[in-house]
């Protein structure tokens, strides 16, 4: 089939062909990006935590009256000892924050030397006892856990250093990449070294905005028992498939205990894998945003074409009827139509590869979002591309059944 005549045809409406090349442009620079902002959100969703999700929940523990440390502590440790001899429990633990908590938590910056003024990196630093590794399902995979002797006391107000501490692979291979980080130290923003003893497999972050991703994965844990006179965290992990059992009876052998304390019903105990939902709450909801973002401007996009090739064939049903008349066959007047949409849709196609790169270029800038590989954009082109022959199709199809006596209608 010869171009130019599609040309010519294509030039008598330019601002149709103008319209649905720019509506092609705009749709693929927009859902090339949302597509890959998808991909990114399903990504940090589905990251590990390291953690026993299945059998973990945690309890926050508001305390009803003013503890000193020492009380706060003793209070802890017979709490703790509640919940581990319950049937349903394997192990319990306390802890200021735990991973994907996203409300709680702290992260100090980490250096290589005392004096050394910008941060090697950053990490959430969490408290725990010689029980925290085995509540949680860390996998240790170099050195061992903490023994009781190092575990420290600490009160709302006081600074604890203690001389050692386990960390994740993660921020092993961000400070020694060699891989020779056990028993080596570093300093988190303190004169006193703290020596590795301890590094687990995965230990996720407590909080996970976008400033944290350059530090994913990078935490670190600390044998401090922690004697906060507000409240504390209980980690509590359930035998393999008694975790509603162990959630029901928690609460009951705490208040049973002692009184004086405040458990939230709504949201004061939370399996982990409600943990988990809270905590990508925000990604999820993008991630659907995104979708429906991508689906309402590609079936916009199809009416569109759709809309404007059907107006184009019911005004040139005299010439289609001529070419018929000519000869021209069913295929030819189809092939036509597909060949005139795929050549606006080309247009619009190259507009929009740059479209796509300076919007991703703007994203990049403002919203420290990653830059989009190729493949997003050539797997863009060719969505558009197949929904644009798709969407002219119909009309098209239409289009080769007029019969060649349209030749004889006055125009």
């Amino acid at each position: 089939m010869q171009i130019q005549p599609i040309l010519a045809a294509l030039r008598k409406h330019k601002a149709g062909t103008a319209l649905i090349a720019l509506q092609i442009a705009l749709t693929l620079a927009i859902v090339c990006n949302a597509l890959f902002i998808i991909h990114q959100r399903l990504a940090h969703i589905a990251e590990p935590t390291g953690v026993d999700e299945a059998n973990v929940f945690v309890i926050e523990n508001m305390w009803a009256e003013q503890y000193n440390t020492q009380q706060a502590v003793s209070n802890v440790e017979q709490d703790l000892a509640t919940l581990r001899n319950l049937p349903a429990v394997q192990d319990a633990t306390q802890s200021d924050s735990y991973p994907l908590s996203i409300t709680s938590g702290s992260d100090n910056f980490i250096t290589l030397k005392d004096n050394q003024v910008q941060p090697t990196t950053d990490a959430s630093v969490y408290a725990g006892d010689e029980h925290f590794l085995r509540t949680l399902g860390l996998k240790l995979i170099a050195g061992r856990d903490f023994r009781a002797d190092e575990v420290r006391d600490s009160g709302q107000r006081d600074v604890v250093t203690p001389p050692v501490a386990i960390i994740s692979k993660a921020m092993a291979d961000k400070l020694y990449p060699n891989g020779d980080a056990l028993g080596k130290s570093f300093y988190s923003m303190s004169t006193n070294p703290v020596t590795i003893v301890g590094i687990v497999q995965t230990m996720q972050r407590s909080r996970l905005g976008s400033w944290s991703a350059p530090y994913a994965e990078q935490s670190m844990v600390w044998p401090v028992r922690d004697g906060s006179p507000i409240g504390v965290f209980y980690i509590v992990r359930a035998k393999p498939g008694q975790l509603a059992a162990a959630m029901r009876e928690a609460p009951k052998a705490l208040y049973a205990l002692n009184r004086m304390r405040i458990i939230n019903p709504k949201d004061g105990i939370l399996s982990f894998a409600q943990v988990r939902q809270r905590a990508y709450d925000s990604d999820r909801g993008m991630a659907i945003l995104m979708g429906i973002i991508c689906v309402v401007l590609l079936a916009i996009t199809g009416a569109g074409i759709v809309g404007l090739t059907s107006f184009w064939v019911g005004q040139r049903r005299r010439q289609i009827g001529v070419r018929r008349a000519l000869g021209a066959t069913h295929r030819d007047i189809l092939h036509y139509f597909l060949t005139e949409n795929l050549l606006i849709s080309l247009g619009g196609v190259i507009v929009g590869i740059v479209l796509t790169f300076g919007l991703n270029l703007w994203l990049v800038t403002r919203f420290e979002l990653s830059v989009m590989p190729l493949t997003y954009v050539l797997s863009g082109v060719a969505m558009l591309l197949m929904l644009g022959q798709g969407a002219v199709f119909a009309p098209a199809l239409r289009a080769s059944r007029v019969p060649p006596v349209e030749a004889t209608r006055p125009a």
